[in-house]
């Protein structure tokens, strides 16, 4: 089955299809720093195609959870380090996705820092911190002056998780509402700049910073991941016109790079609008499907067999199965993800899903 055929992504070979999703998990503590279990965590899922790691912040102001990774201090390049080495040490290979929370976070949560955003917008409703629910607060709108200096984060971020870190690339996160696809979205972007009031401005300030980490750490070595018309965090993109016109500038600008691969999560991948993304891209396509229902064997297998896109992201599985790739390989019983432990802290539904060892109590 196509789904475990090697797959060539820029410079990674992968010998399957199966690419574990950028999960959010809160175990690196209140200084962002991997530690052991971090470590074990993505070393067990190793025989996947490819680990996508969880969101990582290029700066302290983007930080958008209590416990989450960043790629800013020594010390937490270094905890990456170990988890990148341990992880190619049993033939897998695993890439940094640079998060920036933009709106998406609190002062509470990312040491005190002023929250930006394309616009001055707050999301409706409440952030869970270290100190307990509060509003979102209403960001600082970035100046046209201030852009460079994002983007500038994005790049050094990106350079360190390559050149220090171990990192066998880097996937940039323009989706589920947090900065960068905050200036996708026409409901997060109402600026009257270059950078918004249009399809084409609006995609602008994405096409700048993916170009300019192409640029620094090599294109082969960079992935964006997109989700037109999610509708996720306030990010609201709700018109098709538009959503096409947007993600149809970006895509089209970005083609001519040679980028490693465009992951394009969405419920209907199928559609003519993810299609005609995908073929405008020209390259790899990842597709993830799963985020309101989990994708499973069946669905990953059909989508790679009637030629929907190049591999399949998956993300629930593969917390519950660090063996994921040889149980749907081998069509094996799989493990129930516990969701009670997703954003909780310690081992618990973390590194304590067991391996297939073939006895009856194994699923």
């Amino acid at each position: 089955m196509k789904l475990f055929s090697p797959l060539t992504l820029g410079t990674l070979e992968l010998p399957n299809r199966v690419v574990m999703a950028p999960l959010t998990r809160v175990r690196s503590g209140d200084a962002g720093i991997p530690g052991d279990i971090v470590v074990e965590h993505y070393r067990q899922r190793a025989s996947l195609g490819l680990i996508i790691s969880e969101g990582t912040y290029p700066s302290h102001a983007g930080q958008g959870f209590p416990g989450q990774p960043g790629l800013v201090e020594d010390e937490q390049l270094a905890g990456w380090k170990r988890v990148t080495d341990a992880v190619h040490a049993d033939g897998g290979r695993i890439v940094a996705q640079v998060m920036h929370a933009g709106r998406v976070t609190h002062p509470e949560t990312n040491g005190g820092y002023q929250v930006v955003a394309p616009s001055a917008i707050a999301i409706a409703g409440t952030t869970r911190t270290s100190t307990g629910k509060h509003p979102y607060p209403v960001p600082h709108a970035l100046s046209t002056d201030e852009l460079p200096g994002i983007i500038d984060e994005f790049v050094t971020a990106s350079r360190k998780a390559i050149d220090v870190a171990g990192f066998d690339g880097v996937e940039l996160h323009g989706a589920n509402g947090y900065l960068l696809h905050e200036f996708l979205s026409p409901e997060s972007n109402q600026r009257d700049d270059a950078y918004g009031g249009s399809p084409e401005k609006r995609a602008q300030f994405v096409i700048e910073l993916v170009t300019a980490v192409a640029a620094e750490v090599g294109a082969e070595k960079v992935g964006l991941r997109i989700s037109p018309a999610h509708n996720i965090q306030d990010a609201l993109e709700t018109e098709a016109t538009d959503v096409h016109a947007t993600y149809g500038t970006l895509v089209d600008a970005l083609a001519p790079l040679g980028l490693a691969y465009l992951s394009v999560l969405h419920a209907e991948p199928t559609g003519e609008l993810i299609q005609d993304l995908r073929s405008r891209f020209g390259g790899p396509v990842l597709i993830n499907s799963g985020f309101g229902v989990i994708t499973n064997r069946e669905e990953a297998i059909a989508i790679l067999e009637d030629g929907v896109g190049d591999a399949v992201v998956v993300g629930r599985p593969a917390i519950a199965n660090p063996d994921l790739a040889r149980r749907w390989r081998e069509n094996l019983p799989e493990n129930e993800p516990n969701a009670a432990t997703f954003y909780s802290t310690g081992a618990e539904g973390y590194t304590d899903y067991p391996f297939y060892d073939g006895s009856a109590d194994a699923n």
